[in-house]
């Protein structure tokens, strides 16, 4: 049981109950449950023990009660009934971009809609276009929608899905049978989309380690069971494969089973080309010249081992790619990548003053907490009225009490920033003479999204070319698994941001880590400097930081192409310097 846990069950009794069409009231009471959950730092199971469940904001004795009910039996059943009360699918629904509660429970109440295959039949049928509130138009978007959630249907985040990984991976760590165990596949790669997950195991008795793993409670279905390969689709959906070797034979497999499929094949052609064969197996020598009944298996204990046997320094996973990590690994040039450790603050980040769930007071503390020098807050403009944007009077207001809080505190510096709005003619949501009293500005496109690629870059490009924008905020505006990037160039992007000394951010939150990983180097070697962003709304979030850092190491980033691993005085420098160019 955790926070997240209660926090997600919350959530969905409060869209549930939308799309009942309870009254708003309540709906809205367990939503922002949900939130102060989410974003409490102590765990719900502390707090319901020393009965201090009433310090909570917002959350009164009925909600208390249901978040007890929760700890002490790790169920609710009036979230349960309330489910069973609708379609099993009806949730599903709400992945169809502009389709929100209000609208899936017209759907459901009119056209006893609860599923995707339904909403697909009738949009076919012409029975959606009758309905106030939609017509053609809108059911040709649905239809597009459909499309894309069937697309992503067998994809996860990589944010949603590390932890569980990790947790698999330790759970069978602990086991009397294993010698060794590593997470592999496209998520040790670091990739922000995956399939599925791949473990490998090193085992003498791997039938009794498939036997444990099978019966696991993550488990919800096995679909193949052997002696040294299962599959299994673990609760949530997401398919796990298990394989177990030989001890001798584990680093040969884990490369391979790390992938990418076009570094495998490369590393494969440099052993054929030293004589050698290399696969999930081990590294052999050619013994056909010597006749030899078998293939003689040279010794590779760890990935370093085989790497050095190839006559290379060792490839981290995160650039397994066949994007040139080879011939660097040969000349001895990959980059010592970026580290979590070294990031010493952060930029991007909200409060309660526009759309955040936590004060300016929370969030710094927070970010102390985490060991951060520094925390830039960026609130929404004036613009965006959804995330009740600040004035410029609420703007220099805040900058006021943050400009207060470093003098009377010392746990942690904080900046003075927005995140501005691009309009969509490419100017900017404040004045100069508001951004001027400001310590940064984060510009980001919150609106317009179907302009042309040739609008868009224009757009953005001007906004950049702003002396007073400092970053650029997540760039294409992607929401993974759920939307599809706006039309830019990002290379003419890229080379606007060298001409102007502007940063780009690399948004840490699982839905964007957006610049794309694809991009940064090309970005590295025209010396744009990457500003890792949690882009938090919550004190929870801060956390996001790792993701972005598993990022900035897949795009061959460094400490030194990363803004904030710079200590205090010298962002400072930065910061100025930047503002002087």
């Amino acid at each position: 049981m955790s926070n997240k846990e209660l926090s997600h069950i919350f959530q969905e009794i409060g869209t549930l109950l939308e799309i009942q069409g309870e009254n708003s009231f309540k709906c809205r009471a367990y939503l922002n449950a949900a939130r102060t959950i989410e974003s409490c730092p102590e765990d719900l199971r502390t707090l319901a023990a020393e009965d201090r469940l009433r310090e909570l904001p917002g959350i009164g004795e009925a909600l208390q009660e249901k978040i007890t009910q929760w700890v002490k039996n790790g169920s609710l059943p009036y979230y349960d009934e309330l489910k069973s009360s609708l379609p099993s699918g009806i949730l599903d629904l709400l992945r169809i971009p502009g389709l929100g509660p209000k609208k899936v429970g017209a759907l459901y109440h009119e056209l006893q809609i609860g599923s995707l295959e339904k909403l697909e039949a009738a949009c076919h049928d012409g029975s959606i276009a009758g309905l106030d509130g939609f017509g053609e138009k809108a059911v040709a978007k649905i239809l597009a929608g459909i499309g894309q959630v069937k697309s992503y249907s067998n994809l996860h985040l990589y944010g949603d899905v590390i932890l569980l990984a990790e947790e698999l991976v330790d759970t069978l760590r602990q086991h009397p049978a294993v010698t060794r165990v590593a997470l592999a596949g496209s998520l040790r790669r670091g990739k922000e989309i995956v399939k599925d997950l791949d473990l490998v195991a090193s085992s003498k008795k791997p039938a009794e380690v498939m036997r444990d793993f099978t019966t696991l409670d993550r488990v919800a279905r096995v679909v193949n069971h052997g002696e040294t390969k299962s599959s299994v689709l673990l609760q949530g959906g997401i398919a796990c494969d298990l394989r177990v070797v030989e001890d001798s034979q584990f680093a040969c497999a884990l490369h391979h089973f790390t992938g990418s499929k076009e570094h495998n094949v490369a590393l494969r052609q440099r052993a054929l080309s030293k004589g050698l064969h290399l696969n999930e197996y081990g590294l052999a020598e050619d013994n056909a010249k010597s006749k030899a009944s078998s293939p003689t298996l040279r010794v590779c204990r760890s990935e370093e081992e085989l790497f050095s046997q190839l006559g290379l320094d060792t490839i981290p996973p995160e650039l397994r790619e066949g994007l040139g990590e080879i011939e660097a690994a040969e000349q001895h040039k990959l980059p010592r990548l970026v580290e979590w450790t070294q990031l010493r603050g952060c930029f991007h980040n909200h409060t309660t003053a526009s759309d955040g769930d936590n004060s300016l007071e929370e969030m710094a503390g927070a970010a102390a907490m985490l060991g951060l020098e520094y925390l830039g807050i960026a609130d929404h403009s004036k613009s965006s009225v959804q995330a009740n944007g600040l004035s410029s009077e609420r703007l220099l207001k805040q900058v006021s009490e943050i400009r207060n809080y470093n003098k009377t505190q010392n746990d942690i510096h904080l900046f003075a920033g927005v995140e501005c709005d691009i309009l969509k003619d490419g100017s900017l949501d404040y004045e100069d003479d508001i951004l001027s009293q400001l310590d940064y500005t984060v510009a980001s496109v919150h609106s317009a999204f179907t302009l042309d690629e040739d609008e868009m870059t224009r757009r953005i490009i001007r906004a950049i070319e702003n002396p007073h924008v400092t970053m650029l905020g997540h760039l294409t505006g992607r929401l993974l698994l759920k939307r599809e990037p706006y039309k830019v160039n990002i290379p003419k992007i890229i080379d606007a941001a060298a001409h102007t000394g502007t940063w780009i951010e690399l948004n840490a939150n699982p839905l964007r880590l957006d610049m794309d990983w694809r991009y940064w180097k090309a970005a590295r070697d025209k010396g744009v400097k990457c500003v890792i962003n949690p882009d938090a709304h919550a004190v929870s979030q801060l956390g996001y930081l790792k993701l972005g850092v598993q990022i900035a190491r897949k795009g061959w980033l460094t400490a030194d192409h990363v803004i904030n691993c710079l200590a205090l005085r010298d962002v400072k420098k930065q910061l100025l310097a930047k503002r002087k160019r």
